[in-house]
C-alpha cells in the first residue's frame, strides 16, 4: 500500500494537491483535494492499466470550469422545484441555477478547496478530506462541518464515505458524481452491461423533476434487474428516454447487498457497487459534445450512479433535513474485478 501527493497549484492561498492511492494489487486511485475529487481510477488488465471513469486531461483542468467529474457535490445533489424549501412555516429560497430550479447545491462543493489527511495501513490507505461551509453559503443555513474519506483496501473496494454536522437545521443531501467507463476512454458506454437491484423508477417531468410517482419497470427500458447493455435504453422510443435524451432517473433500491453493477464491454473489468442510500440517479453523460473543458468528452461516454435520497416532487425535504447537532453519515463502495 503507498500514498504519494503531489502539488499542482497554488492561487488564493490554497494547495491544490493531487493525491495518488495505490494497493498492492497494482489499483491506483487519483484524488484531489479541490472538490474532494475521484480524478482517475486505474485497473491492471492484460492490456495494461486502464483508467475506468472519465477524466479530464489534467488536475489543473477540474478548477477551469465546473464539469462534475468525480466530484463531492452538495449540499444537495440534483434538482429542487423553484428553489424553494419549506421547513414548517418557513420557507428558504435557494439558489436558481437551473432555469427556475435550484440544482447541485448552487456553485456547489465540488468547486472548494478541501483540507486533508492521509492514512496508511497494512490493508488499507485512506484520504479524508475536511471542510468547512458558512452559514447562508448558496443560501443554505447553518455552519456546516463536513468529511469526505476515500479509502483503498487490497480487495479492490474504494469506500466514499460522507460525514457531517450543522449547527441549524439545513438540507443535506450530497453524492460522489463520478461517471463511470469500465472500457477505458474514448468508448461509449453503450456496449457497457449494467445491473441494478431496483424494482421501481421515478419518470420526470419536463423539468427533470419526478411528477407522478413510482413506476414499476417490468417490460419498460428501465428494467436492469437482469444486466443488459445501457445502449438498449438509449435506443428506446419511450418518451422518458427521448425527453431526456438518455437516461437521467431515480431508481429505487431494494436494500439488498449488491445496489448496482457495470461489466465492461470486453469483460476484462467489472465495478460492483453498494450503498447506504435508497436510490442511485443513473445519468448516462447526455449533455457532453466534446466542447469546453470537456472536450475529450461525448455523449454517452460514461454513466454516473449517483447514490442519494431521490428528489421530490415538491418544496417538502424532510428526507434530507439535517437537524442541529445531528451526525450525517453517508457511504457508497465501488469494487472492482479485473
Amino acid at each position: 500500500m503507498n500514498i504519494q501527493v503531489n502539488k499542482y497549484a497554488y492561487k488564493d492561498e490554497h494547495d491544490y494537491c493531487e493525491i495518488e492511492l495505490s494497493n498492492d494489487n497494482g489499483m491506483k486511485v487519483d484524488l484531489l483535494n479541490y472538490g474532494a475529487t475521484l480524478e482517475k481510477v486505474l485497473v491492471p488488465t492484460s492490456n495494461g492499466l486502464r483508467n475506468v471513469i472519465m477524466s479530464l486531461d489534467q488536475p489543473a483542468d477540474y478548477s477551469k470550469e465546473r464539469n462534475f467529474l468525480g466530484g463531492t457535490i452538495g449540499r444537495i445533489v440534483g434538482r429542487v422545484r423553484d428553489g424553494l424549501w419549506q421547513s414548517g412555516p418557513k420557507i428558504v429560497h435557494l439558489p436558481q441555477n437551473d432555469g427556475k430550479n435550484h440544482i447541485h447545491g448552487g456553485t456547489g462543493l465540488d468547486t472548494e478547496v478541501y483540507s486533508f489527511k492521509t492514512v496508511i495501513r497494512n490493508d488499507s490507505v485512506q484520504a479524508i478530506f475536511s471542510l468547512f461551509d458558512a452559514d447562508q453559503s448558496n443560501a443554505y443555513p447553518g455552519n456546516l462541518l463536513m468529511t469526505v474519506k476515500y479509502t483503498l483496501d487490497n480487495d479492490n473496494r474504494i469506500l466514499y464515505e460522507i460525514n457531517a454536522i450543522a449547527d441549524d437545521v439545513t438540507i443535506f443531501n450530497p453524492t460522489n458524481h463520478v461517471y463511470f467507463r469500465l472500457d477505458g476512454q474514448n468508448r461509449s458506454v453503450a456496449d457497457t452491461k449494467l445491473k441494478l437491484d431496483s424494482d421501481y423508477y421515478l419518470p420526470l417531468d419536463k423539468e427533470s423533476l419526478p411528477f407522478t410517482g413510482r413506476y414499476s419497470v417490468n417490460e419498460t427500458p428501465f428494467d436492469f434487474r437482469q444486466a443488459k447493455k445501457i445502449g438498449a435504453a438509449l435506443r428506446s422510443t419511450d418518451p422518458q428516454i427521448l425527453a431526456e435524451k438518455g437516461l437521467n432517473h431515480p431508481f429505487m433500491l431494494n436494500g439488498n447487498e449488491m445496489a448496482a453493477q457495470l461489466t465492461a464491454s470486453d469483460n476484462l473489468v467489472t465495478m460492483k457497487m453498494a450503498t447506504k442510500s435508497p436510490c442511485i440517479v443513473v445519468y448516462t453523460g447526455n449533455h457532453f459534445n466534446n466542447t469546453g473543458i470537456t472536450s475529450n468528452i461525448g455523449q454517452y461516454d460514461g454513466v454516473t450512479l449517483e447514490a442519494q435520497f431521490p428528489p421530490v416532487t415538491g418544496h417538502d425535504l424532510s428526507a434530507i433535513t439535517l437537524l442541529p447537532n445531528e451526525k450525517f453519515n453517508t457511504w457508497t463502495s465501488w469494487q472492482f474485478v479485473f
